[in-house]
């Protein structure tokens, strides 16, 4: 868990939640501008299966969302930014059924529309085992292509090197492979379980999900100009300044 700032009467709890294959270090970078911009505390899990938490049994946006649950402090009042995966895993917690404390949710690049190959080659990468490499660098390019931070940040990164395992010798993604079987949201029935305020945002550039494909939900879209589907570390003011409307 990383996390900052101090928890503030009367000012909300930012809660950032990272995508499929990356780390809660994705969001470090954001520090210096939470200090700045932010007056009160955040806070970034590791997804489970991902980073330093352990796998679970079997995946579901329902069982990421209580494992996130299950870290918060009693009383915190949160405002959630999700990226991907984890911005499913936000709306999940913003269900009236999870009954937490959630004032508004961001979800940022969710991919909306899956179609059957693209779900069975999930499926596929969740059954296989997890895959060694003889060489840190060799571990990094994989990381980079699963994270979709390739050509974004480089493969030395501290970013990189959290989603990464070593032992005796050999390199493997700290990521579970399993975590891949979480499978397609029902994104209708999240946002209409939701009771609080909902942003849908995406990259203009991004290729997972489109403005149309978003607008169909019946909430606010934001469309981040020149951004793809990682915004949140290609443009971090862009991004939080969606965040701050709800604060």
């Amino acid at each position: 868990m990383n996390d900052g700032g101090a928890r503030t009467t009367g000012r909300p709890t930012l809660l950032l939640l990272h995508g499929m294959g990356a780390t809660s270090e994705v969001w470090l970078p954001w520090a210096p501008l939470l200090r700045r911009r932010w007056a009160g505390r955040w806070l970034a899990p590791d997804l489970a299966g991902h980073g330093t938490s352990p796998p679970l049994p079997a995946y579901s946006f329902t069982a990421l969302a209580a494992q996130v649950a299950a870290a918060l402090a009693p009383g915190d009042r949160l405002i959630v930014l999700g990226h991907s995966l984890g911005g499913v895993v936000g709306l999940t917690l913003a269900a009236r059924g999870a009954r937490l404390p959630v004032t508004a949710v961001v979800g940022l690049g969710i991919k909306a529309v899956w179609s059957a190959a693209e779900l069975a080659k999930t499926r596929e990468l969740a059954a296989r085992p997890v895959a060694w490499y003889p060489t840190r660098d060799e571990a990094a390019q994989r990381y980079l292509r699963v994270s979709g931070l390739a050509g974004l940040v480089a493969p030395d990164d501290p970013r990189v090197t959290a989603g990464l395992r070593e032992v005796d010798g050999r390199w493997r993604l700290a990521m579970d492979p399993g975590a891949f079987a979480v499978g397609e949201p029902d994104l209708a029935a999240l946002v209409a379980a939701s009771e609080v305020p909902v942003l849908l945002a995406r990259g203009e550039h991004d290729p997972l999900v489109t403005d149309g494909q978003l607008q169909r939900y019946g909430v606010p879209v934001a469309t981040l100009s020149g951004l793809g589907h990682n915004a949140h570390v290609e443009d971090p003011e862009a991004v939080l300044a969606l965040v701050e409307t709800y604060r």
